[in-house]
């Protein structure tokens, strides 16, 4: 997955993102606030530019404090792509397994596809 953080990439996928409203609302957020300074210190991850699959936003992994706080680990996720999902769940680095995390989406699939991903790990879902 890549990093963004070209200011015309961030409102370029801003842009995208609000045609897509209300399904893309946790990750909109997010790149407004990293396309305007990011004073929180997060990150938007895609797994392509221009034509995504999936996008991440997290908190950069330099600030996590706390791997069992799941609530620092907060991870929003949007994909057009069901593959995508179980790609970025079943095994890239953007996804650190080894700390506890949330993960946010209001996409139908999410909770079976996060459950899936889990079961074949081995990992306890709350």
């Amino acid at each position: 997955m890549q990093i963004l953080r070209c200011p015309a990439q961030l409102h370029l996928l801003e842009e995208t993102l609000r045609n897509s409203l209300p399904t893309t609302l946790p990750v909109l957020g997010t790149v407004m606030t990293v396309a305007r300074g990011n004073p929180a210190a997060h990150e938007v991850l895609v797994d392509s530019w221009p034509n995504f699959g999936i996008i991440l936003t997290r908190l950069r992994p330099e600030e996590h404090k706390d791997p069992r706080d799941h609530y620092t680990n907060q991870l929003a996720v949007f994909y057009r792509d069901k593959g995508a999902l179980r790609a970025l769940l079943g095994g890239t680095e953007a996804v650190v397994q080894a700390r506890a995390f949330q993960i946010l989406g209001m996409q139908e699939g999410l909770d079976e596809a996060v459950q899936e991903a889990a079961g074949a790990k081995g990992l306890q879902v709350e």
